[in-house]
């Protein structure tokens, strides 16, 4: 008698554990995710090398977050659409077609082109301090003005294509570590040009918020690996021979700066 009621009692229990587990699993987990990658060259992952053919000039690389994602959890579908040189225009004119209703993941950056981030690099190298404060004061402007609605548009449509997803918007890592000894650009420079940065990736925090996404910050991993660091380099300096890569992440960049970060924000 007493061995028949332990018995059933073990068996309740474990029913209990059993249902509570299955509550705590989230769903996609069982089901597998259907991901889509949207965005820039950072999503893309120029600068880091072995870039399929399909992608043509968008340099879609596997050493990218999203593909190392993609590699690492076999998910139900995958497909990256980012594209070098995308604003936030192309991404709802040539991208968010990829989305669907069956979309259960979406990861995104965009915003640095729509400030002009590459032609104020080419500024701040080519024409000095003055020129490149002044290039990094004009994109901080629009990036308080126009860029909100711009990003408005694009999580708009995120979320009218995907209704069902879970959507990461990642930032940009900050380009420079201040107070080192560094030749090149002056230290008011580098200082102005992380200040643009960090009021971008502001723009984007405040952005995701206030359409329910998560927002997936990649500058804390990046501090000892930035340009003018004493640590191994996780992002491209001017590459005189390859201007594309340049302020990029390497490699090491997106394995070890962004991919963590999108990991533990996917879910």
């Amino acid at each position: 008698m007493r061995t028949t009621r332990l018995t059933t009692l073990v068996a309740a229990l474990a029913a209990t554990v059993t249902a509570t587990l299955g509550l705590a699993t989230p769903a996609h987990a069982a089901a597998g995710d259907n991901y889509v990658a949207l965005g820039d060259s950072y999503s893309s992952g120029v600068g880091a090398g072995s870039y399929t053919s399909e992608s043509g000039s968008c340099n879609r690389s596997t050493n990218a977050y999203p593909a190392l994602w993609a590699a690492a959890n076999s998910p139900a579908s995958y497909k990256s659409v980012a594209c070098s040189g995308a604003t936030t225009s192309t991404v709802i004119s040539g991208q968010l077609s990829a989305l669907s209703a069956s979309t259960t993941l979406v990861s995104i950056t965009v915003g640095g082109n729509d400030v002009g981030f590459s032609n104020i690099m080419s500024t701040c190298v080519l024409y000095g301090t003055t020129e490149c404060v002044n290039a990094v004061s004009a994109a901080e402007t629009a990036a308080q003005t126009t860029l909100p609605g711009k990003l408005d548009s694009v999580y708009n449509g995120i979320r009218s294509k995907a209704p069902n997803a879970r959507v990461v918007v990642l930032s940009y890592p900050v380009f420079y570590q201040l107070g080192t000894v560094c030749v090149g650009l002056s230290s008011t420079s580098r200082a102005k040009i992380n200040e643009g940065i960090n009021l971008v990736d502001s723009v984007l925090a405040s952005a995701a918020a206030r359409h329910g996404f998560k927002f997936a910050d990649v500058r804390s991993p990046f501090v000892g690996h930035q340009l003018c660091s004493y640590g191994s380099k996780w992002l491209h300096a001017l590459n005189i021979t390859d201007l594309g890569v340049s302020y990029h992440p390497t490699a090491a960049g997106q394995s070890g700066g962004y991919y963590p970060v999108f990991r533990s924000s996917a879910g």
